[in-house]
């Protein structure tokens, strides 16, 4: 596991303040810090408003984690490429540009979308709990057969063009705390599915991610007592005037739960 750059530098500037107040020679410390945000919709703050318009589709938003985490930390250099719907793909062919042999930090959640996550949840919502769980059951066929692979060529290229970024890697929430204040809609089969099938998501990344030497972050204890049935929700249920942000979390779940994680990551 790569030791967090961000700490390193800290660490460094707190040590050469140190020298210039007693009077020792000072270290130098790293003159600047670039922190690039990969992603999808996780990471580029679908659900929590306040859409910067020049992004587009991609729904890049100040309330996200990583642009809260670089208003916090002000980085020297800060690129913002994650992108609503994104692909193990799309990542690889539309994000990558700002890494380079200088980029310390990078974030990134990514996985979802090639495992199927709408057309599971549309599913799950419109059809029969048998057909639900038969379609959360292809998707964890997907995840070990085909989604390994896809997740290595994506860490391999931001390695490749960032070898000594620290890189941290998070994870997706549960959507639901079962047996909660919901009344209506799925079934707590159908639930504990779609729950299950998130924790089974974020295994397989968490794998990956620690076979490069990169740190995992799960948000699930972060999101616990906030899930959807919890009765104070970080993560929108199904909105029928904005489908999009349906099983995205709130700007709650940015600041309260992903940006914690993350900050501890970094």
């Amino acid at each position: 596991m790569r030791l967090s750059r961000f700490a390193a530098l800290t660490s460094s500037v707190l040590l050469a303040a140190g020298a210039a107040l007693f009077g020792a020679p000072q270290a130098t410390a790293a003159a600047d810090f670039g922190y690039v945000a990969l992603g999808d919709s996780y990471s580029s703050g679908v659900g929590a408003g306040g859409y910067d318009g020049a992004s587009g589709d991609c729904k890049r938003t100040p309330r996200a984690y990583p642009a809260l985490w670089a208003a916090a930390h002000s980085p020297q250099t800060f690129s913002f490429t994650a992108c609503s719907g994104a692909r193990t793909g799309d990542v690889l062919a539309n994000q990558l540009a700002p890494l380079n042999s200088g980029t310390d930090l990078v974030s990134i959640t990514i996985g979802g979308n090639d495992a199927g996550f709408s057309d599971v949840m549309t599913t799950c919502v419109l059809q029969s709990e048998a057909t639900c769980v038969s379609r959360v059951n292809q998707a964890k066929a997907y995840v070990d057969s085909t989604l390994p692979g896809r997740l290595d060529q994506v860490y391999d290229a931001i390695d490749s063009r960032s070898p000594a970024a620290h890189v941290v890697v998070l994870g997706y929430p549960r959507f639901y705390k079962l047996n909660g204040t919901c009344t209506t809609g799925l079934t707590e089969g159908e639930r504990a599915a779609i729950n299950g099938a998130a924790d089974y998501l974020n295994a397989a990344i968490a794998k990956r991610a620690a076979d490069h030497g990169f740190t995992f972050a799960s948000v699930a204890g972060a999101f616990t007592g906030h899930e959807i049935c919890s009765g104070n929700a970080w993560l929108h249920s199904v909105n029928w005037l904005n489908i999009g942000e349906s099983y995205h979390p709130t700007a709650a779940g940015q600041s309260g739960g992903y940006l914690p994680v993350f900050t501890n990551a970094a």
